[in-house]
């Protein structure tokens, strides 16, 4: 028995091994930084996010004032107006706090919104590289500048140029900014 179990593994691998897997990589980041409609997304984005910060500030702005006003009136004020004033104060930051949890939380608007802004740049991205990966017959592509660590890179599989091709962005070196991917030989 184990030696048929053996048998059938060696086998399983034995067939693995026989077909190569064809793998490559791209630069996301330096892909999408040359996408108008990416910097586009990105502008407005910001946009959003300065509006929120500033309605955040403002309701800050508001809770300063009242505990300013408070303690200068605290002295000539009755236990009953002090336990009405704190809850106020409290109330209002427990609503800046949910409001700042509404806008940047895990789920909030601003996830909403860079989702809905950048999807169909992102979407047009993938169309290209699975375009490019059935055209180069790739097996695997990864994304160089991701949290996923590519200790080393040989630049003959960097197919961030054909991507770049196939949006339509130009793929050549801009003088002095050193971060152009090298030109491409591979088939």
């Amino acid at each position: 028995m184990k030696k048929i179990v053996f048998l059938l593994l060696l086998s399983s691998v034995s067939s693995l091994g026989v077909q190569a897997q064809k793998f490559g990589y791209v630069d996301m980041e330096y892909i999408t930084s040359k996408m108008p409609e990416y910097q586009k997304a990105q502008s407005e984005m910001n946009q959003f996010s300065e509006r929120w910060a500033k309605e955040i500030q403002e309701k800050g702005a508001e809770i300063d004032r009242l505990q300013r006003a408070y303690m200068a009136e605290e002295v000539l004020l009755t236990d009953e107006l002090k336990r009405k004033r704190q809850n106020e104060i409290r109330e209002k930051e427990l609503e800046a706090r949910e409001y700042n949890n509404k806008v940047f939380g895990v789920d909030g608007m601003m996830f909403q919104k860079k989702k809905e802004l950048l999807k169909p740049v992102m979407e047009r991205v993938q169309r290209s590289v699975e375009k490019v990966c059935s055209q180069r017959r790739l097996d695997f592509l990864f994304d160089k500048s991701s949290d996923f660590v590519m200790v080393y890179t040989n630049p003959k599989h960097d197919y961030t140029d054909y991507v770049m091709e196939d949006l339509g962005i130009d793929t050549k070196p801009v003088a002095a900014s050193g971060t152009a991917p090298a030109s491409k030989t591979n088939n």
